[in-house]
């Protein structure tokens, strides 16, 4: 049994009740998306992520969690950390995040675009999506919803693989300069979260293949984003352009830390943000399981979605990982102080 099971069943329970009335009845637990297991090599539970790309580190004045994911990361620790290169870099950062407070590592990572999180910095009071309107809408489509996914990795694509299992027409899009890391690096994954969708790969380096993003998301009923907003505004892709053009739109907008924050950040980061993480007797942190914020938040974003769209859209659901993840927290009892 996992860790998230009583959170992961619930959101499944308002997911299979919203889409029996908008298309089929959608059995999550079905569908194989909601762990990695046998598709990567997992560690168990300590101070190292499960994927071993995240650690907890302990700074002045608590604990935070550093995720070097991508590769280009390591390369900003010096200028993060305000030192030389030529250590290893978990090393360095261990030895000198001790000396640094919590607030100002964060602070300065976010500067550069670093997924580094404060453990148990984001508190919510449930893992549910929360919805911002921006447009009257309208009565949902008779015909089956259209969607257009342009999100990667996790959360935005199990939340694109739910609305195709209940009969959604999903297009996928995928950047053909940053294609998705998990076509290659865990391919059976990726193909049970998109392989029920239509693909589209667009150059949205150039004009014309932003052009194209944008008029396919005034056409469709619910867009999935996983970008910040900045990126996403460089693309055209706005809150005020799609509302104003597509005023029943259902825009499911995952982010790290919520729709007004740049801050970059992954599953397991976000998890520790959020504080859904065990604690050893010496108080030292602990993941609990695998990128856990990523499964919590996809399946809220479906439900927020499906929730969204039967009344109508005009609204941005806004699923962001740390506060998905500090909301399954509090339903586990795992909220303490950092």
């Amino acid at each position: 049994m996992s860790l998230l099971d009583p959170v992961l069943a619930t959101l499944g329970a308002e997911i299979a009740e919203r889409s029996a009335r908008l298309g089929r009845r959608v059995d999550v637990a079905h569908l194989g998306i909601l762990d990695r297991a046998g598709q990567l090599e997992l560690g168990g539970p300590g101070r190292v992520s499960a994927n071993g790309a995240c650690q907890l580190i302990a700074a002045a004045d608590g604990w935070i969690a550093v995720n070097l994911a991508r590769e280009e990361d390591r390369e900003l620790i010096p200028a993060w950390l305000e030192d030389d290169f030529g250590e290893p870099p978990w090393d360095q950062i261990t030895r000198l995040s001790a000396s640094w407070s919590q607030h100002d590592l964060v602070h300065r990572a976010a500067l550069l675009c670093l997924p580094v999180s404060a453990v148990g910095e984001t508190k919510a009071p449930s893992p549910d999506a929360t919805q911002r309107r921006f447009a009257r809408g309208r009565s949902p489509p008779s015909r089956p919803p259209r969607v257009l996914d342009t999100s990667a990795l996790w959360a935005g694509p199990m939340c694109g693989a739910v609305l195709a299992a209940m009969g959604a027409e999903v297009t996928r899009v995928e950047s053909l300069g940053r294609p998705d890391p998990t076509r290659g690096s865990t391919p059976d994954f990726f193909h049970r979260l998109n392989g029920a969708k239509s693909e589209l790969g667009l150059d949205l380096r150039s004009p014309a293949g932003r052009a194209r993003l944008v008029d396919l998301a005034h056409k469709t009923d619910i867009l999935i984003t996983g970008a910040r907003p900045a990126a996403l505004g460089r693309l055209g892709l706005t809150p005020e352009g799609l509302f104003a053009a597509n005023p029943a739109l259902v825009w499911v907008a995952i982010t790290g830390y919520g729709w007004a924050s740049e801050r970059v950040a992954f599953g397991d980061d976000a998890a520790a943000a959020g504080g859904l993480l065990g604690w050893q007797a010496d108080g030292s942190p602990h993941f609990l399981g695998d990128a856990l914020a990523d499964p919590v938040t996809g399946l809220a974003a479906a439900a927020g979605a499906l929730a969204a769209l039967e009344a109508g859209g005009g609204v941005m659901v806004e699923a962001a990982l740390a506060g998905c993840a500090a909301g399954a927290a509090t339903l586990l009892g795992l909220v303490r102080a950092a």
